[in-house]
């Protein structure tokens, strides 16, 4: 979509922007010589010492969508803070953009090449203009479903924007499989007067863009604050012990919910101090294995020998274990006195 953007379907790879340092440093080769036979010596080689990239450049998140995902632009020497209106030049051509994080210093090796510029501050006619080219992407919408349906073409359109200009406009669509949309593309170009790009997204970018209230009753967090989807696996669910139920862990995407991932990892760091499933102790009622633990309370469910289950928080374990080592460590040597008194 953006010149610094990559495609926003699921399958397309994005331009980071973070890159990783390529700078490196060459160690050079000195050699002293005391004396040299110069009909049978030779002076060694020198090695150039190739010096660290630190060159420096001015850098300035811009966002153009809410939640979305931040890219870098040179500031082109404007003092822009949070939440500033900004015109930038993308591949789309002019966009509108808002200032998400303010100009930084960075590794020139760090920035993607080539860095576009802001190029002005946004007016209210920019900002007028782009409102009213909004309320134009709802009829280029209702224009394209129809000419999608007389094609009979197996698409669910999802939205569509203009850039500044308003002679680029890009439709963003969910299918099953792959598309043959250049004919419709055609069709909608010669119509709207514009050039027209069709942009396939997944589902989890679908319900990004739709937005909506998730299983909690809250806005999705895809639509609201995530600006990137992060890996999300059954094991995340197992490791809450959460229901392996796709109905109850699944979003409204259809995939696994997001949300999962939030506290996975303290979840797997409070597991650790329980004690293990099919683990045998001992405690005041006899024997007992572990069947399950809670790890938000650090408590552990016990089966004891009658069958039944108590639950036991895991300090009052560890402190009946301490007094049992105690008790034990005593009759040791209760045991190792008497001993030595009938050797004597």
């Amino acid at each position: 979509m953006y010149e610094n953007e990559g495609t926003i379907g699921e399958n397309n790879n994005n331009l980071s922007e973070e890159s990783s340092e390529s700078a490196r440093e060459e160690n050079g080769v000195s050699t002293n010589q005391d004396i040299v036979d110069q009909d049978t010596a030779e002076t060694p080689p020198q090695v150039d010492t190739a010096p660290i990239d630190t060159l420096m450049v001015d850098v300035v998140g811009i966002r153009f969508k809410k939640a979305g995902k931040v890219y870098s632009f040179d500031p082109s020497g404007f003092e822009l803070k949070t939440g500033d209106n900004v015109i930038v030049e993308t591949a789309r051509g002019m966009e509108v953009g808002q200032v998400a994080r303010t100009v930084v210093k960075a590794l020139e090796s760090m920035v993607n090449k080539p860095l576009k510029s802001v190029v002005r501050m946004a007016t209210e006619e920019d900002m007028e203009n782009a409102a009213r080219l909004e309320s134009k992407e709802d009829e280029a919408l209702v224009e394209c479903a129809e000419t999608v349906r007389r094609m009979n073409i197996p698409m669910k359109l999802i939205s569509a924007e203009y850039n500044l200009e308003g002679n680029h406009l890009t439709i963003f669509f969910g299918a099953e499989g792959r598309i043959d949309f250049r004919e419709l593309v055609r069709e909608l170009s010669y119509k709207l007067k514009t050039r027209v790009e069709m942009r396939q997204v997944g589902p989890r970018d679908e319900a990004k863009l739709i937005g909506g209230y998730g299983r909690c009753g809250r806005p999705l967090c895809c639509a609201t604050f995530l600006n990137e989807f992060s890996p999300v696996s059954i094991k995340m669910a197992k490791e809450q012990n959460l229901p392996l139920n796709p109905m109850k862990i699944s979003g409204t995407c259809g995939r696994l919910l997001c949300c999962l991932g939030y506290e996975f990892e303290q979840y797997r760091d409070m597991k650790k101090e329980l004690l293990k499933n099919g683990e045998n102790i001992q405690t005041s009622m006899g024997s007992a294995v572990v069947v399950g633990g809670n790890p938000l309370k650090g408590t552990v469910l016990l089966e004891v020998e009658s069958g039944a289950r108590v639950e036991m928080a895991m300090n009052e374990i560890a402190s009946k274990n301490e007094e049992k080592e105690k008790e034990q460590e005593k009759g040791r040597e209760q045991e190792t006195r008497r001993r030595r008194r009938k050797k004597r």
